[in-house]
């Protein structure tokens, strides 16, 4: 305890807010110096008061939070892995400070029951619990400092709630996986996403993979992201499984793309493609040459070479 929560500690007795002091340090294991921020991050827009005119509510600290959240978790994975690349980094980080995660860390450390929401009873798709997860990193910025943030994010989330190693080789994405497919062979790959159900505290989206403008795989979820990644999975699993489904896609590129300056290297990414999607080409075989064509490329070999060294 330091000097100023050792000031506070002393206050408390006599203090307005005292149980929620001491509900925060029970959570972050340090005092609030300004308990205001702290009352603003516990509070949904569901929840609100107007204050000089204006709404108050926890929007505007979740937003803060969020940068700092994600500038805290970029630091941390850089440092974990040193011999990663970007992308890799970016899902890692993507993995830990998306909305699910975060609600679950919420839960874990009893934030949760501090929030103030008509939304708390709400099912599958509330997000309260995490984006008032990232409005209290927004007041612990506020009130102490990024220090702070970097301490408890590093200390109470990184070290007992999220496993890195899950994060970072755990989960596929799906998506990307989907574009980068579509990118190296030149393919289009579209995504649309409508709500099929629900209402809007609690939607549920329908979305479509498509290459080259056939949808190739739908998929439902609690939300856009959630939706695209179900229809991107469905559309990889059947570039992989569909062998003359995908062969056609790409021989309709090809014809497509006659002109290109570079069609060796276009070949060579349709490997690289088939390897990192781990496609089954067994049902593909070189056709063995006959007797004859062996001793006729032979005979022309050494023909050849007869009448270079003539010459």
């Amino acid at each position: 305890m330091d000097f100023q929560d050792f000031i506070t500690w002393i206050k408390l007795p006599v203090c307005k807010d005292r149980e929620l002091y001491r509900s925060f340090h029970q959570i972050l294991g340090f005092y609030p110096r300004d308990i205001y921020p702290y009352k603003v991050a516990v509070m949904h827009k569901s929840m609100g008061f107007k204050e000089e005119g204006k709404r108050i509510n926890n929007e505007r600290l979740e937003f803060l939070g969020d940068a700092i959240l994600g500038a805290v978790v970029g630091h941390i994975v850089f440092k974990q892995f040193p011999k990663k690349s970007e992308g890799f980094l970016t899902n890692t980080r993507s993995n830990i400070v998306k909305r699910q995660s975060l609600n679950k860390i919420a839960r874990e450390i009893g934030f949760d029951k501090l929030i103030l929401s008509n939304y708390k009873q709400q099912t599958h798709n509330s997000y309260v619990n995490g984006n008032a997860f990232e409005a209290l990193v927004g007041a612990i910025y506020l009130d102490r400092g990024y220090g702070h943030c970097v301490r408890f994010v590093r200390k109470l989330v990184m070290s007992h709630l999220v496993n890195i190693e899950k994060a970072a080789y755990g989960e596929v994405n799906h998506k990307s996986k989907l574009i980068e497919w579509g990118q190296k062979h030149h393919i289009e790959i579209e995504f649309l996403a409508e709500q099929s159900t629900g209402n809007e505290a609690s939607p549920i989206f329908h979305s479509y993979a498509k290459i080259s403008g056939i949808t190739c795989g739908e998929g439902q979820g609690y939300s856009k992201k959630e939706s695209q990644q179900s229809a991107a999975q469905e559309a990889l699993n059947r570039l992989s499984t569909d062998i003359t489904f995908r062969d056609s896609l790409l021989k309709a590129n090809m014809g497509d793309n006659n002109d290109m300056e570079e069609p060796i290297a276009e070949s060579n990414h349709e490997e690289e493609s088939e390897k990192e999607l781990d496609f089954d080409l067994s049902d593909i075989s070189m056709k063995e040459k006959n007797r004859e064509q062996i001793i006729a490329e032979a005979e022309a070999q050494a023909f050849a070479g007869g009448s270079s060294q003539e010459s």
